[in-house]
């Protein structure tokens, strides 16, 4: 006679996944195969999941470095964490045909930038050095430009006086928490630094880590499916811990779960950073039905109707 499935309730996290940034993107990669043909070449991955990189791989796209390995007769798209102003600059001088997948609220934060600079102010962008969004950041106006932060600490390093006119801009997808100490401490040492009308962390990240808060007090373990290069899927992750749930744990799928760690657990919280898509969340579902006695439930925290539009280009 088989034992019983031991049982364990899921908890999910709503809003959870795609944002509507990272659906565009992958549908300026979908549509430009359609309308193209293949390959469609894309300047690093799309999006940070592989998942979705080998979906679109198996659908025509091909995935580069650098626009050298480009054809000169082939479209490519620039993802959707942005690029500095050399890739297109040098895409033009090729005649290369390209799409600017940079999400919307990414571009903002560009164009913040800009003006600041054209107003000449020094920028201090809140961000993580080596993320693609920081490198296209800080790509958009001149070396020198951007002084870039990482920490509350890093605030007190800053050589500026109260004399230098300054301003801050921030990548869209750290955690809000520790974004808000450090403009605290920015505004605390330089008073008059200006800073954007409306915050720069996008409405997605913000939405997905306020669910997580939520969740974190009424479960004892926490799994975010995500990718480990993926800012705000490791953000998540952070949440988790700060907010009530040390047992998280980010997964890029249900193959890679440990379930020895999950053996005492009685409810298990379920996210998925903003570039996972919901086809991964079900996978662990169905994962966790093989091995447990499944009860499923969900916390809704806020409705999301974003959407942002492609290119006319590709419209059909």
């Amino acid at each position: 006679m088989t034992a019983p499935l031991p049982p364990l309730t899921l908890v999910l996290a709503s809003p959870r996944g795609f944002c509507a940034g990272v659906d565009r993107a992958i549908q300026i990669v979908e549509k430009a195969i359609e309308k193209h043909g293949s390959p469609v070449y894309v300047r690093h991955e799309i999006v940070h999941n592989r998942f979705v990189v080998e979906s679109l791989e198996a659908k025509g796209a091909i995935f580069v470095k650098e626009l050298d390995e480009v054809p000169d007769d082939r479209p490519v798209v620039f993802s959707a964490h942005g690029v500095p102003k050399a890739v297109p600059n040098a895409a033009k001088e090729r005649s290369l045909y390209y799409l600017d997948a940079t999400c919307p609220l990414v571009s903002k934060v560009h164009r913040e930038v800009e003006h600041h600079q054209e107003s000449g102010r020094i920028v201090i962008l809140i961000g993580h050095a080596g993320h693609p969004e920081v490198i296209g950041t800080m790509g958009q106006v001149p070396p020198g430009s951007v002084v870039l932060v990482e920490t509350v600490e890093d605030v007190a390093k800053l050589p500026f006086t109260h004399e230098d006119d300054l301003a801050h801009a921030t990548q869209t997808t750290l955690s809000v928490d520790e974004v808000t100490d450090i403009i605290a401490a920015l505004k605390e040492r330089y008073p008059t630094i200006h800073g954007p009308k409306k915050e720069d962390i996008c409405y997605a990240t913000t939405n997905r880590q306020l669910a997580i808060k939520t969740l974190a007090t009424q479960v004892d373990r926490m799994i975010v499916i995500g990718a480990a290069n993926s800012s705000n899927s490791v953000r998540l992750v952070e949440t988790a811990k700060l907010h009530g749930c040390p047992e998280a744990r980010l997964y890029p799928r249900a193959s890679e779960v440990d379930w020895t760690w999950l053996e005492s657990a009685s409810r298990l919280g379920i996210s998925a950073g903003a570039s996972a898509p919901e086809v991964l969340v079900d996978e662990l579902i169905d994962a966790c039905r093989r091995r447990f006695d499944v009860k499923v439930e969900e916390v809704r925290v806020i409705e999301e109707n974003i959407h942002f539009n492609i290119p006319k280009s590709l419209e059909v």
